[in-house]
């Protein structure tokens, strides 16, 4: 990667260092989910966007953007770097904190480096240059690469979903590195309003 690259990971690294203390060594105690805009968030950044989230140990949360992906391959980003040239997909967005740094989504058993985040089994959020360099260099097509991403502090996102901006869902490993993700939010905001239809009415106590 460029040195201008590096330097960028290094200050999200930073960043979300902040936002999650303990980052290399903390264990989730939760698994990550999907969190699916609500029709009348107007807000351009997460405008009919699914989200996926993960709780980080000090109650604040990090995540990504899964369905805006750009027009730009790894390889024209970086074209002196020749292991990125072997990345199929786009680069997608991410998200508006650090938009000039790369992250990558990455499906391993187990961490891929230093400066990962574990999301769910199996899965991890890398925000190191050097580690996000070995996956590109390893096993490039079992990551998506991601620049920016999404960081809420403690309490945020609970607030975020009481107010009723997100619809939360399960998360699995198909939905999230999904290819065709043009009618995404659609598909799970249906799903999402199906499942609500279906649950059964809270039981009100007798008077």
């Amino acid at each position: 990667m460029t040195a201008a690259l590096r330097f960028a990971a290094a200050l999200v690294l930073v960043l979300v260092s902040g936002l999650v203390p303990g980052l290399a060594r903390a264990q989730l105690q939760e698994d990550a989910m999907l969190l699916v805009a609500h029709p009348a968030f107007r807000d351009l950044e997460y405008r009919q966007t699914v989200l996926l989230a993960a709780p980080a140990p000090n109650g604040g949360h990090v995540g990504v953007i899964l369905n805006r992906p750009t027009k730009r391959s790894l390889g024209s980003l970086f074209p002196e770097h020749e292991p990125s040239k072997k990345v199929v997909e786009p680069v997608y967005y991410g998200g508006p904190f650090s938009r000039g740094a790369l992250v990558a989504l990455v499906r391993s058993d187990q961490t891929p480096g230093g400066g990962s985040v574990p999301l769910m089994e199996h899965l991890y959020l890398a925000f190191r240059a050097n580690t996000i360099d070995h996956v590109i260099e390893t096993t490039p097509n079992e990551a998506r690469y991601f620049v920016g991403y999404v960081g809420w502090r403690p309490g945020e996102l609970k607030s975020e979903i009481d107010r009723g901006l997100w619809s939360v869902m399960n998360a699995d490993v198909d939905t999230i590195f999904r290819k065709d993700t043009d009618s995404l939010w659609e598909e799970l905001l249906q799903q999402s309003r199906r499942i609500r239809a279906e649950s059964p009415l809270p039981v009100l106590a007798a008077r």
